[in-house]
């Protein structure tokens, strides 16, 4: 079977989380990781970071793939926030109130995303055409494709833009280029 399509996701997921994310985190601080922009609406950077990589974990492994979550598992008391992340209701409150140990948190980031490409390695094309229910997490009915475009490289890539908004209104470059 074909897997043009699954090799276009893995690649675009490669990119938007190592030399997108990851690069824009490289060298924040714990205090830039934590410091609060003005208004209130918007995460700190480590919340922000923390948030996507729960997000591949919890959505993609655990809900899409039917696994528990590194974070219930292998990563147990070792995912690098101080406190369970609000798996209901607006995760801003969290993010403005969590801790965030950077080293620790990027071992975990690693992890889900050697998971997670090892879960795209299975699929083929004819994979992303399956409905999958997300209603239960508010995210109505989707393929897997649709799905994957959106978690694995749109919401990488919206963080990414935040994290660097962010790191720019302290006075730091954002995107590392």
């Amino acid at each position: 079977m074909s897997q043009n399509v699954v090799n276009v996701i893995r690649t675009q997921y490669q990119a938007a989380h190592h030399r997108w994310l990851e690069a824009t985190m490289q060298g924040v601080t714990p205090e830039q990781a934590h410091w609060q922009p003005p208004g209130g609406r918007v995460a700190p950077i480590g919340a922000q970071y923390a948030h996507h990589i729960i997000a591949l974990d919890f959505l993609f492994l655990g809900f899409v793939r039917q696994q528990t979550p590194l974070a219930l598992s292998s990563f147990a008391g070792r995912t690098g926030f101080d406190q369970p992340y609000p798996m209901e209701g607006d995760w801003i409150g969290w993010a403005h109130t969590v801790r965030i140990d950077l080293d620790v948190l990027r071992g975990y980031a690693h992890a889900a995303y050697a998971a997670v490409d090892e879960q795209l390695a299975l699929l083929n094309d004819d994979d992303l055409a399956t409905p999958i229910d997300m209603t239960p997490v508010g995210l109505g009915q989707q393929t897997l494709g649709s799905f994957l475009m959106n978690l694995l490289v749109l919401n990488a890539a919206a963080h990414t833009g935040e994290i660097s908004v962010v790191k720019g209104l302290q006075g730091l470059q954002g995107y590392p280029f």
